[in-house]
């Protein structure tokens, strides 16, 4: 009914304006033809002015602190296919967003230490095992077999295996990277997370849990903001993200307790910080390995 009664006049304002020109008479118009509507009609015609006005306000506003982020909390391990290099990535930050071994990719892939890539190349991202290639003049000459009756019998001491060592002695100098306390743990249940999140501030310090080498600087890893990855050794790599600032560059050496960035909230909803330890690619409990506090 509303439709039908506020289409006529629109057009009608159409036709009159032309005919008596000036927006004064339209006005005049207008004010006769709301005489004419119900009070019904009326109440239609305002609510359809002030929703539209509401929905064109809405659609303009931005509201950051609504925006949904998407935390990558489980990679998820890719064992095919490829991977093309772009600026400003590494070997390393391939390795951890593909849960993978660096050095695993590094043999696949015919890289060599110090593991430069370039942007353009593309790294295979198969899970076969590395078989070095043999040729014929590498191949060692075949040694002849001892006859048992040559060989004396020598009696030897059986050898004793050494005590297993744990995870937190494989690897000493673990430090806590944050002072903020624990907010969400490491699970390997449904919600998954590869590391520990750490409460902080903005602006407050993120030190590096152990002395090693920045292997990555950067925030090309979706869902980690400003990230740093740290090489400990051959097995141990730790990683420390939604920094604000960043202090260190790839290629830097740094100590165990050095101020590597601060707390931030980039790739996340709010200041904390996000830290993973993980040997030969595979993320464990960061727990095992921090002091006890």
């Amino acid at each position: 009914m509303f439709i039908f009664i506020i289409i006529p006049i629109i057009d009608n304002f159409l036709q009159k304006s032309d005919e008596v020109g000036g927006v004064d008479k339209v006005l005049s118009l207008w004010k006769a033809a709301q005489i004419k509507m119900s009070d019904c009609s009326k109440k239609m015609l305002f609510l359809l002015f002030t929703g539209a006005v509401t929905l064109f306000v809405a659609g303009c506003s931005h509201d950051p602190s609504r925006v949904v982020v998407k935390e990558l909390r489980s990679p998820p391990k890719v064992t095919s296919g490829s991977h093309r290099v772009v600026t400003g990535e590494t070997l390393y930050s391939i390795a951890w967003s593909y849960g993978r071994d660096f050095k695993e990719l590094a043999r696949n892939n015919g890289i060599r230490s110090p593991y430069t890539i370039y942007p353009g190349q593309r790294i295979n991202l198969s899970a076969r095992k590395y078989y070095p290639l043999v040729t014929a003049k590498s191949t060692p000459p075949k040694k002849k077999p001892i006859r048992p009756s040559v060989v004396k019998p020598v009696n030897k001491p059986t050898p004793v295996s050494p005590p297993r060592k744990s995870p937190t002695a494989a690897f000493n100098g673990w430090q806590w990277p944050a002072k903020g306390k624990v907010v969400a743990a490491y699970s390997t249940r449904s919600p998954v997370n590869k590391g520990i999140d750490i409460s902080g501030k903005l602006g407050e310090p993120v030190k590096a849990a152990a002395n090693g080498e920045v292997v990555y600087a950067g925030s090309d890893l979706s869902g980690y903001g400003r990230l740093i990855i740290l090489k400990h050794n051959s097995s141990y790599l730790s990683a420390y993200a939604h920094n604000k600032d960043l202090f260190v560059s790839e290629g830097d050496s740094v100590k165990a307790g050095q101020k590597i960035a601060e707390i931030g909230s980039t790739g996340t909803t709010e200041p904390k910080l996000h830290f993973e330890i993980r040997r030969d690619g595979k993320p464990v409990d960061p727990m095992g390995f921090l002091p006890k506090r």
